[in-house]
């Protein structure tokens, strides 16, 4: 099926909204007709975008939006000819041209590594389209009728320099030398992890959904100065390989390999802030001989779906937005629309975030399976600023892991600030009094 016969019964719909009675067509222009289609056109994209590609991979989602706009210059071809004084048969090219490539890309949904190889041919083809377009604009629309489509090629041309650029900066970035961490193989695929000061027990730092080990970039130069402390990137993150969709227990199969291979010693005290507490405390549940002490920064609850009356529809929203990561990371869009870091906006990183999001509520639940640490050092530090509905309350059942814990509420402080902000230093602060409170083998004070 082409977008052109696709939008056949749309035509029917549209064309008696635009006209009453098709005899007086010849006194039509087409600007209803091309407006008409562009709004049909994206509607559909964002009704597909929100229901059947939503946690989809990105083939899908792309191929769902291309289709869309297919099918609305298709629209436009038929509608322009039917209801109109000025048919645009020309519109029939970008309709076939985009609509058929998304249906291949829905029914084929090839992996990221072909997905990678097409963005070093799609985003010329795609500004030799748009000129051709303008070419046919000139020549076929006046007036009102050329605004109308002008913003649409526009678009074009932006999706095809940003998705260009897009490919030659993760091109480039692929060749950079990995700082002063080390590349791991753990089993079909590397992660990266860094490691400074001496001493024990080490320190290891879990990082939030989405973040790397460039997050802990004011807390760990300050805890290497008494013991040892690693970062490190979990699978689809920083410098660390891809490796799909993970749940709790792969991120703890994971890191236990990491530090054994990278002959970190244990017992650890477990760091984890917002989404990485449900994942030390996975790691804690499977591995309670590696855990000497853990710290939680305003880490997220296990029954974040029950006990946070917000959650669900924070989860369901985002989720679509997460969905959209990496066809918005594939054209350069995704830092710039959502305020992200160059780490945190690349494709490989927009790919990890949205698998680690999907599979998060699995994590939440394996997570629960942790109860207890026993009487091992545990600090909870909670912002209390900015908090939604429910946070503080969920976090005081957190310090019952232990019966060594310390709950530590910062009024003034909201979730970020904890490790990039003000309040890095109290989060710093609570991690070195676990470690002086192993070490001298007393109660936290």
């Amino acid at each position: 099926m082409t977008p052109f016969t696709a939008a056949k019964p749309f035509a029917r719909i549209l064309g008696g909204i635009l006209m009453n009675d098709s005899s007086r067509s010849s006194s039509r222009s087409p600007v209803l007709a091309i407006f008409g289609s562009l709004v049909a056109g994206a509607a559909l994209a964002v009704a597909l975008t929100v229901t059947l590609a939503s946690g989809g991979s990105e083939p899908l989602v792309t191929g769902s939006v291309l289709f869309a706009f297919g099918l609305g210059w298709g629209l436009m071809t038929l509608l322009s000819t039917r209801f109109s004084a000025q048919p645009q048969a020309w519109t029939a090219l970008p309709a076939i041209v985009l609509g058929s490539i998304g249906l291949v890309l829905i029914a084929f949904q090839p992996g990221p590594a072909v997905m990678d190889v097409l963005s070093w041919v799609w985003p010329p083809a795609l500004v030799a389209l748009a000129i051709w377009m303008v070419i046919q604009v000139r020549g076929h629309l006046r007036g009102r009728s050329r605004w109308l489509v002008a913003p649409v090629i526009a678009t074009l041309l932006v999706f095809a320099i940003g998705g260009g650029l897009a490919t030659i900066s993760a091109a480039a970035s692929s060749t950079v030398p990995s700082a002063t961490g080390r590349m791991i193989d753990v089993g079909g695929h590397r992660l990266y992890i860094e490691c400074t000061g001496s001493g024990g027990p080490a320190v290891i730092l879990q990082a939030g959904l989405g973040a790397s080990s460039s997050s802990w970039a004011g807390i760990a130069p300050a805890v290497a100065e008494t013991t040892t402390v690693c970062s490190y990137d979990r699978a689809g993150h920083g410098r660390s390989d891809e490796a799909g969709p993970q749940d709790g227990v792969a991120l703890a199969t994971d890191l236990h390999t990491l530090l054994e291979r990278a002959g970190v010693p244990g017992p650890y005290i477990l760091v984890g802030h917002s989404s990485g507490g449900p994942y030390v405390r996975v790691y804690a549940a499977r591995y309670p001989e590696h855990v000497a002490g853990m710290v939680l920064l305003d880490a997220q609850p296990a029954d974040a779906f029950t006990a946070l009356p917000n959650y669900p529809g924070f989860y369901s929203t985002f989720r679509t937005v997460a969905t959209l990561s990496p066809s918005l990371a594939r054209i350069g869009l995704l830092g710039p629309l959502l305020g992200l870091s160059a780490d945190e906006s690349t494709l490989a990183a927009a790919r990890g975030g949205r698998d680690e999001f999907l599979v998060l509520p699995t994590a939440l639940q394996q997570s629960s399976a942790l109860t207890s640490i026993g009487d091992r050092p545990l600090i909870v530090v909670t912002a209390a600023a900015e908090a939604d509905a429910g946070w503080v309350a969920a976090q005081d059942n957190l310090p019952r892991l232990s019966t060594a814990s310390v709950h530590r509420v910062l009024a003034a402080a909201t979730h970020n600030s904890l490790i990039s902000g003000a309040d890095a230093g109290a989060s710093s602060q609570a991690i070195l009094d676990v470690v002086a409170s192993i070490r001298a083998g007393t109660a936290i004070r």
